[in-house]
This record gives C-alpha cells, structure tokens and sequence, in this order.
C-alpha cells in the first residue's frame, strides 16, 4: 500500500492566520501544513481517507486524488470532520455510497451533525451519500484487517488505526496499556507531534519521542504540528528512524 500525507498540521495550519513567526514566513514548503489527514492505496486500487479535515478539497486537487473508497475517522473535531462535503464528489464521480468507519460516538456525532449526507443511493448525487458503520473491533475492508486502536485525547476517547503493518495516532495525549499491546512489531509509524511545549490532549516533542522508544517502529513519522515546529530545525534533533511529515510526502509500505 501507498500512503499519501495529506496534511500534516493542527487545527490553525501553518502558515497561522496573523503570525510572522520562522515557520509561518518560510519558504520551504514542508512548513506548510494544513488539517491533518491521509490518504491510503491499496495495491487493489481502493483509497481509504483517514479523516476529513476542512482543507479536503485543496488537498485532493494537489494529490490528484481521484478516487476515495471509504473513510476512517479518528475523532470528530472539526479539523478532522468539517470536509465531509468534499465526499460528494467523490460519490458524483464514482456513482456510489461511500461508508464512514470510527468509533460509536463518532458515528453517532456524525449521525446528529451530518445527517443529511447519510443516505441511500437514488437518482439525485447533489448531497455527499453516505454511511455510518460504528466498529469496536477489528474488522475487513477491501479484503484489509482494519484494528482500532482506542487512545485519549485530552478527556476524549478517540481511535488511531492500525493497517497491517502501518499505525497512525494522531490526536494522542496516552496510550492505555491495552493499546500498547496492539503496536508490537510495526514497520511505520505516523505520530501525534504537537509543539514543543506541553499540552493537555497532545503529546509534544519530548513525548513523542518517548512513545518511539516504546513502540520501537523501524520508521516514525510526525505529524499533528503547530507552527512551533520548524522542519530543519525539528529534523536536526530527530533520532535516524524518526522523521518530520510534511504535505504530499509518500510512503510505500
């Protein structure tokens, strides 16, 4: 499978309307970040979408994204929700129902927010149509084991995704032991990476890179980035296997 960083940013993106900081003047495109989310291909040609951030539709049009199959939601803050519009598109263009995957809460919250968009296929594609599919354990999709791998978000009870041998947690502030468990033997790894200070629903850099130890992947990437982080400056002070994301960076696993 092929992954695609679709964003790599916090809830501001970088450049961050009215600062004149390093990170938010710089040239170098890889400190230009917007709402996190990814976009993964499996060699049978499907397209999941981990999250649905308001920054879909410029990212789909960079990408090239032509195609999306299904989407898996970590939470519902609207970073990660508020482009579920963008998905009409896609079922226009593919002439059918594209199911949502997450947590119960966030089906539910998805249910009560989004409603309209949860229908069945007709003679009308003016509206996204779509469908909520709650999970609690692992589950199949595109002939791939889907694990949700329950994490803590501030108070929040949110989901990362482990995809064969690929773990995505963005949005972590813990990791309960049982989860733990579910990260054993990891190729890559994509990571929460707030900022350098300390915040209560995200891990920062010091943090993050005690989770790497833990969780012992042959590759981290980090992702979830305020425009505190600079990419040469963080990169600099990164072990070997650990790595800044950036927009549009690929990766083959």
């Amino acid at each position: 499978m092929q992954l695609t960083m679709l964003g790599v940013g916090s809830s501001a993106g970088t450049p961050m309307i009215g600062c004149q900081c390093n990170t938010c003047v710089s040239t170098d495109k890889r400190n230009h970040r917007t709402r996190c989310s990814s976009a993964i291909t499996l060699d049978n040609g499907n397209v999941i979408l981990i999250d649905t951030g308001p920054d879909l539709r410029h990212q789909a049009l960079r990408e090239g994204l032509m195609n999306v199959n299904a989407v898996l939601y970590t939470h519902t803050h609207a970073d990660h929700l508020h482009g579920i519009d963008d998905l009409r598109a896609y079922c226009q263009k593919q002439r059918c129902q594209i199911p949502l995957y997450g947590s119960p809460d966030a089906m539910r919250h998805i249910g009560d927010k989004f409603g309209y968009t949860l229908r069945e296929a007709g003679d009308f594609w003016d509206l996204p149509i779509l469908k909520v599919n709650p999970v609690v354990a692992p589950f199949t999709l595109f002939n791939q084991v889907i694990t949700p791998i329950p994490i803590k978000h501030g108070h929040s009870d949110i989901y990362g995704y482990r995809i064969g041998n690929l773990v995505y947690l963005t949005d972590v502030s813990a990791i309960p032991d049982t989860s733990m468990a579910l990260l054993k033997d990891v190729d890559v790894l994509l990571l929460d990476c707030l900022r350098v200070t300390p915040h209560y629903s995200h891990i920062n850099v010091e943090q993050s890179l005690a989770f790497v130890s833990q969780i012992g992947a042959k590759a981290t990437y980090l992702i979830h980035m305020t425009h505190e982080l600079e990419y040469t400056a963080l990169s600099a002070q990164l072990p070997d296997n650990v790595f800044v994301g950036y927009d549009g960076l690929k990766i083959t696993i």
